[in-house]
């Protein structure tokens, strides 16, 4: 067979090859030595530094529009890791006044993460520092700033354990929620701050930045056509009463304890307090370790929020589940009543009342507090119906409120009692003290006011919620929050008694909460006085009014304070007589307090 390669063919593939490669030699020529300057100054031009930029953080108003949680500038010095010189760390350190090694510990991390973004090093520095920095840039490539927002407090309302805080975000939550954050970005801590995140701290925006070989800003690139703006976060609407939440904490201002206010008509929280608190305003940006350790140090514990997170024994405010329980089971009819001489006996034991109170009857131990009639219907009821009441309001799991820490207390049980002592080992002496809220039963602040106001609107149990709506800033439009409601099935005569029972504790002489009367205003209520085996007794009041068509119902706690109808009761009444009047019409310390001194009796009797 003939060879069809024709060596002419070969010679003519040569020639092309080599004829490519001196056009492509010739070009690389050109470029590199020819049109060095032209080109190389758009190479240089087309370096892109993408600039994260934070939006502003949603704002938070109470139920009349007043604002509560506001913004306000911060400057926050940023290094990008890429253009950074370690040989100037001792100098960045000093002008930030900062430790070397945490400028270090920055630097590291910002590498791993994206050494060509800019890594956060020191927030809310102040002008002269930013001024330095500025006159110095030439000592601190790679270091830059920007604006930022930090948290303000307009007004007297600081709800410190209700608005909570932000801090930096740490590694194990960037893992964990990827690319929503960078490294250094703020993030709810507590409270309404972190239950409300993903509605208040918007969407980030970025900014395209073309940049030369030293770092140098050029200008934005593409004209900025190609940045994308922040989206501001959504507002937050809530059903707190600016001027109740101002004034129940100056009540609470040398004290320890909790005072929660709720709707009773929707479960939305019109105040709540925890005492001692803290100043949030140390966490609107930076907050030094100083303050932590003196913080979490602090044998008072103003961290802690006492408002949900509690665990008392509730006393005799308590008395109105058992009642509920045996007057609804027919255990005991509304007649039905006792002869009280001031002690109950059981087996060896005394138990024993602050008075003599006589023939009583359900309406009259609810007016009077009268313990033996406790202890002698606990003993006809029993354990297991108690628990189911006092589980219908509310006690022994959380109230669902929308701040996430609270605390689902402790409502003993029968199986309760078999795990802790063993079946068989425990007998009814166990429930003589449930019977007037001491002994192994705890509960919150929180816990009580939704049972106040389930209450005084006759079994309707609102879930409690701090936010009422949700405002996205673009659209103007708001969302309600859902919540939950359901109803506790109680006769109408058992209501009324209950009801009757708690208007005379307040408005008629052997009641024990005469001190919480609001002038023009029928309210109903329930004073306790918790035994603490640690030292002073603990102050309880619940209540609600008016009572025709209640618009508030209230608990107050304090702790160590001695009587609920001498501490409590009067700061119940002027927070009842605030939101309902919008002010203090009158001074409440001149009301009586015969019956404050009568209950002093009987915790008194019962210690001995």
């Amino acid at each position: 067979m003939e060879n069809t390669e024709s060596p002419k063919r070969r010679i003519a593939f040569i020639v092309a090859i080599g004829f490519m490669f001196i056009v492509l030699l010739g070009r690389l020529i050109q470029l590199q030595f020819l049109y060095q300057d032209v080109y190389g100054k758009k190479s240089e031009e087309n370096s892109i530094r993408q600039i994260a930029r934070d939006p502003i953080r949603g704002y938070i108003y109470d139920r009349r529009g007043t604002l509560l949680v506001d913004n306000r500038p911060s400057y926050t010095v940023t290094i990008t890791p890429s253009e950074f010189k370690e040989k100037t760390i001792p100098y960045l350190a000093q002008v930030l006044g900062v430790d070397t090694a945490f400028v270090h510990e920055r630097l590291r991390k910002g590498r791993i993460y994206n050494r060509f973004a800019p890594m956060k090093v020191k927030r809310d520095i102040d002008f002269p520092t930013l001024s330095l920095i500025e006159e110095n840039r030439d000592k601190l490539s790679g270091v830059d700033y920007q604006i930022e927002t930090k948290r303000f407090y307009p007004t007297k309302a600081k709800a410190t354990h209700l608005f909570g805080y932000t801090k930096e975000i740490s590694d194990a939550q960037l893992q964990e929620l990827g690319s929503e954050y960078r490294l250094g970005d703020l993030i709810g801590a507590t409270g309404l701050e972190a239950a409300y995140e993903h509605n208040l701290r918007g969407q980030k925006g970025y900014e395209f930045l073309t940049v030369n070989a030293k770092g140098q800003l050029l200008g934005a690139y593409n004209e900025g056509k190609s940045d994308f703006l922040a989206k501001e976060g959504s507002d937050l609407i809530l059903a707190i009463d600016a001027d109740l939440q101002a004034l129940a904490e100056s009540l609470l201002a040398d004290k320890r304890g909790a005072v929660v206010a709720i709707d009773p008509n929707n479960g939305g929280v019109l105040a709540l307090v925890s005492k001692p608190d803290y100043d949030l305003a140390k966490f609107g940006s930076v907050t030094s370790p100083d303050v932590w350790n003196a913080l979490l140090t602090d044998s008072t514990k103003p961290m802690f929020n006492r408002a949900t997170m509690t665990r008392y024994p509730p006393g005799s405010t308590f008395k109105m589940v058992l009642a509920a329980a045996a007057l609804q089971e027919e255990v005991i009819s509304p007649n039905y009543r006792i002869q009280c001489n001031g002690a109950f006996h059981y087996g060896t034991r005394v138990f024993k009342d602050h008075i003599a109170h006589g023939s009583t009857d359900p309406i009259e131990s609810i007016q009077r507090s009268c313990n033996v009639f406790y202890y002698t219907v606990m003993l006809k009821t029993g354990l297991e119906r108690w628990t189911r009441y006092g589980e219908e309001f509310g006690f022994g799991q959380p109230t669902g409120i929308d701040i996430l820490e609270e605390t689902a207390g402790l409502l003993p049980s029968e199986e309760y009692f078999d795990r802790i002592y063993g079946k068989g080992r425990w007998t009814q002496g166990y429930l003589v003290s449930l019977a007037i809220g001491q002994g192994e039963v705890g509960v919150s602040p929180l816990q009580m006011a939704c049972y106040a106001a389930a209450l005084g609107t006759r079994g309707i149990w609102h879930q409690p919620h701090v936010v009422e709506r949700i405002r996205d800033k673009e659209s103007g439009q708001t969302v309600e929050v859902k919540t939950e409601t359901r109803n506790i099935e109680l006769s109408d005569r058992v209501w009324n008694i209950i009801h009757e029972g708690m208007y005379r504790c307040v408005n008629e002489p052997g009641g024990t909460a005469l001190i919480a009367k609001v002038r023009g205003v029928k309210v109903a209520g329930k004073t306790g006085t918790a035994q603490n085996p640690h030292g002073k007794d603990h102050a309880w009041f619940i209540g609600y009014a008016p009572v025709e068509h209640p618009k508030i119902a209230i608990c107050v706690l304090v702790e160590n304070a001695g009587f609920g109808g001498v501490i409590a009761a009067p700061i119940a009444s002027m927070c009842i007589e605030q939101y309902l009047y919008g002010e203090l019409i009158r001074n409440n310390a001149n009301q009586p307090i015969v019956a404050a001194k009568d209950e002093q009796k009987q915790v008194e009797a019962d210690q001995e």
